[in-house]
């Protein structure tokens, strides 16, 4: 059973031709340390799409017709994400950072070895659980203001895939509800998951933070301290996702969330335009 918000409508990917002119290499409130795990996540995100796409597409012609309606729109947005963040590769390395070993290893463990040990159910299940978690993600920049310390066009990119991931935070769900509805492979999925986010997104951080030549292990600590009592991801994102996932009659839109992407696309649009 789909439970769309009726306002929902028809999914469409959006090419919204944003401009990345003289972005400062500590873009997120100038700090490193921030920076570092906002451009950790950049690096794990194309990839990332690109196996959401193939997880639900490899289920195409086992659901409805309303439901693969609203994949092909789930399929646009995530490519749209995938070009336009590996677009921003080529900032960071303008900037000096080095990103080319990082992603060689991250799709050689993530898609050349992980994937390949499970089949296609568990390959859904685990991007359904990750689609929750960027949900939350993309809730929490609206709903905390985590975007306004960002520079204003790299901004722009976020706040438009934040709000696109909004929209299509249930296709991916609804698609295993129809395939396989089992609880507990739903929950095996966001096991893997979650330590697999949390280690390839650690591991991005951690990889850039190295290439910070003026940053001591001290100031660090003190950034991860502020960029805690100002968003603390732990409590906000995967304690809240986890909590939610684990009710056996979950589904994501018990929160309706449309309206607040729905608005921040609108200034989105009007701005790039």
């Amino acid at each position: 059973m789909h439970r769309a918000p009726a306002a929902l409508g028809s999914i469409r990917p959006r090419v919204m031709g944003f401009r990345f002119d003289e972005v400062p290499r500590h873009w997120m409130g100038g700090q490193a340390l921030a920076t570092a795990m906002a451009n950790g996540l950049n690096l794990v995100f194309p990839l990332g799409e690109r196996f959401f796409i193939r997880s639900v597409r490899h289920y195409m012609d086992q659901v409805d017709e309303d439901l693969r309606k609203q994949v092909k729109g789930f399929f646009g947005q995530e490519g749209r994400h995938a070009h336009e963040h590996e677009r921003f590769f080529e900032i960071m390395e303008s900037q000096g950072y080095e990103i080319r070993r990082f992603l060689r290893i991250y799709e050689a463990i993530a898609y050349r070895g992980i994937e390949r040990l499970f089949g296609p159910k568990m390959h859904l299940a685990v991007t359904v659980a990750l689609e929750h978690y960027t949900a939350i993600m993309a809730e929490n920049a609206f709903a905390h203001g985590l975007l306004d310390r960002a520079d204003p066009s790299v901004r722009e990119l976020l706040a438009w895939h934040a709000a696109e991931e909004i929209e299509h935070k249930a296709v991916a769900f609804d698609v295993l509800q129809e395939v396989a509805p089992g609880y507990g492979l739903r929950m095996a999925g966001m096991a893997m998951a979650t330590v697999t986010l949390i280690g390839f997104w650690a591991l991005a951080t951690a990889m850039l933070l190295r290439q910070e030549k003026d940053l001591s292990a001290r100031e660090i600590f003190r950034q991860l301290r502020e960029l805690q009592e100002a968003n603390p991801i732990g409590r906000r994102v995967f304690a809240r996702g986890l909590r939610e996932y684990a009710r056996p009659d979950f589904h994501p839109w018990d929160t309706d969330n449309l309206a607040l992407a729905r608005d921040y696309l609108a200034q989105v649009q009007a701005r790039v335009a």
